[in-house]
């Protein structure tokens, strides 16, 4: 029966033991190519999604850049090449200088303000007390109103006859400001009202930072005498380093081609006291229907932003490693 038994593990069809490790390859490295295939597939779409509604507009953008691209041009089909013509033409422009000021005071103020506000009420929330979760719900609405809406509302606000802030003003004695029709305050009026905006967007990102330190940390630092202030600038700070760079860049980003609000409460007046780079490029195609004029102003913003990208992607970066 031993003999038998030897026989038939000996025969020469049985599988050796060579061949039965070795058959798992082919297999394995079948199902690596199907996985590479369902993740190529998964890409696709994505892929596409960004080269037809995000790559083709910026290169669009900026081949117009350097066209004489008019009215004209959407029933001749011709754009000539005119070189850097169009941004000689924007920068040598007596609004450039202007322009490029009002973005940057407009960036730097809406920016700090969202920040300062929004930290200061993140910290806020993450006390726990009652209807707090309600109360974070209620801060959203800013952020989910239109713009053109939100503008619109704060324009009949800020009137100067009719105005409900100003009735305020008037009910306590005071003279009424004209928020939206003096070149000295209508910058800092849509700086305002930006800021009240963005601060919802600061709330929910930072919030979501705090609830990331561990209490333990609080807590052994109250035990060597650091609450309040000291625990605010030690831990939570420290903590929220990476989070606050990338609420920083992304607000950057985001600010410089705001558009809307400036639009719906002043149009860029008046004197051109509101006047941006993003609503320079908007006047000069739909406007003046200098569409190349108007690429040559959005190119610029492409470039500050692109280098606001690259801070925040070094950033990143930075944080993940």
């Amino acid at each position: 029966m031993s003999e038998t038994h030897t026989q038939v593990r000996a025969h020469p069809g049985a599988p050796t033991a060579a061949a039965t490790a070795g058959a798992p390859g082919p297999v394995r490295r079948r199902r690596l190519r199907r996985d590479d295939v369902v993740k190529f597939m998964f890409v696709v779409p994505a892929a596409v999604y960004v080269a037809l509604f995000f790559g083709y507009p910026v290169v669009k953008n900026v081949v117009m850049g350097f066209q004489d691209y008019t009215t004209a041009t959407f029933f001749t089909g011709e754009a000539p090449w005119v070189g850097l013509t169009n941004y000689v033409t924007a920068m040598s422009s007596q609004l450039f200088v202007p322009a490029l000021w009002n973005t940057a005071v407009f960036t730097v103020g809406s920016i700090a303000g969202q920040f300062a506000i929004g930290l200061a009420l993140a910290v806020f929330f993450h006390r726990k007390f009652p209807l707090s979760g309600f109360m974070r719900a209620v801060l959203l609405l800013p952020w989910l109103l239109p713009l053109i809406v939100a503008s619109a509302t704060w324009r009949s606000i800020m009137e100067l006859d009719g105005g409900i802030l100003n009735q305020a003003l008037r009910g306590l004695g005071l003279d009424a400001v004209p928020w939206l029709t003096d070149p000295d305050l209508a910058l800092t009026a849509v700086i305002l009202v930006n800021i009240w905006v963005g601060i919802p967007f600061n709330v929910t990102i930072l919030y979501g930072g705090l609830q990331e330190i561990p209490e333990e940390q609080y807590e052994a630092a109250a035990l060597d005498g650091a609450t309040g202030w000291k625990a605010f600038w030690h831990i939570t700070l420290p903590n929220l380093r990476g989070v606050i760079s990338v609420v920083l860049i992304l607000g950057v980003v985001y600010t410089l081609k705001v558009i809307d609000i400036i639009l719906g409460l002043t149009n860029g007046g008046p004197a051109n006291a509101t006047q941006t780079i993003a609503i320079r490029s908007y006047q000069s195609s739909f406007v003046d229907f200098e569409f190349g004029v108007g690429a040559a102003f959005s190119n610029v913003l492409i470039v500050i932003s692109l280098v606001f990208a690259l801070v925040y992607l070094r950033s990143t970066r930075r944080s993940a490693n």
